[in-house]
């Protein structure tokens, strides 16, 4: 689970780029309460319930949030996610900002369970990449997770993996490799390999993981045959949800799939609000 201070930052940001919404403000007095459902329009993984949780709690901490679903949970169209009751400026203040979070993590978790389920059986692993939107890395990556799927480094600094521009200009995948252990630092290491022979030179090197660009399923194979268990191996490039068991059964460890995140389609969710009662 995120931590929740880092959902009220994610979630505070969000809402200073909508608010003052000078609609409600206009037309319903403060201590107007209302109550609203989160409601599935699609079938889907849920996730980012604890986003839309906090937006509302946000504009009103006296605001009653009741999840009927956890994160990961499989739901059918016409699902009630949540309820909330809370002031009614709150309710609709909040309404975009809360569903923006979570269409976009259940979208990207719906997305990696059809990829986790595609590979079942196999030892493969689904693994998500840096290709996420900028300032919202932790809900994509939480998203992922939900979905069943694993997280890759989070960033820059907390692994080290030797690209095709770091090879081309440090010379080579050894003289990479023996800067970066001349360091003596913790993090584990990944050499992206583009073909036969660099594969070879990154097995001589004994890294934490290899990775094997653009390789098709006959190269995959090979490769796994050579590496022979000694190393751990990804799959990464041009992955589709067509192609991803015929991957997975060419024996790598792990599949990394940009488009879990860059491209993701949101889950339709939707809120109703509730008519006021007649006088």
């Amino acid at each position: 689970m995120l931590d929740r201070s880092l959902i009220r930052t994610l979630v505070r940001r969000a809402l200073d780029e909508d608010l003052p919404d000078i609609t409600a403000d206009a037309i319903f007095a403060p201590d107007d309460r209302g109550s609203a459902e989160l409601v599935v329009k699609a079938p889907g993984i849920v996730a980012g319930l604890a986003f839309a949780e906090v937006t509302f709690a946000t504009l009103d901490s006296s605001a009653k949030f009741e999840a009927r679903v956890k994160d990961g949970a499989r739901v059918e169209k016409g699902t009630v996610v949540a309820t909330i009751e809370a002031s009614v400026i709150a309710l609709l203040s909040g309404e975009r900002t809360a569903l923006n979070f979570m269409q976009r993590a259940s979208g990207i978790a719906t997305a990696t369970r059809r990829y986790v389920d595609a590979v079942a059986g196999t030892n493969a692993k689904i693994y998500d990449t840096r290709k996420t939107a900028p300032g919202l890395r932790h809900l994509d990556k939480y998203a992922v997770a939900a979905g069943g799927g694993e997280n890759h480094r989070q960033g820059l600094h907390d692994m080290f993996l030797i690209k095709n521009n770091h090879v081309d200009r440090s010379g080579s995948i050894r003289a990479a490799v023996e800067r970066i252990r001349a360091r003596r630092m913790v993090q584990k290491i990944m050499v992206e390999v583009r073909d036969e022979r660099e594969l070879g030179e990154a097995l001589s090197l004994d890294p934490d993981f290899i990775l094997l660009d653009n390789m098709n399923p006959a190269q995959l194979r090979a490769a796994v045959e050579r590496a022979a268990g000694r190393v751990p191996l990804e799959a990464s490039g041009g992955i589709t949800i067509e192609n991803v068991r015929e991957v997975a059964e060419t024996g790598v460890d792990r599949i990394s799939i940009g488009a879990l995140t860059h491209s993701v389609t949101a889950l339709d969710i939707s809120m109703r609000v509730s008519r006021k009662a007649p006088n």
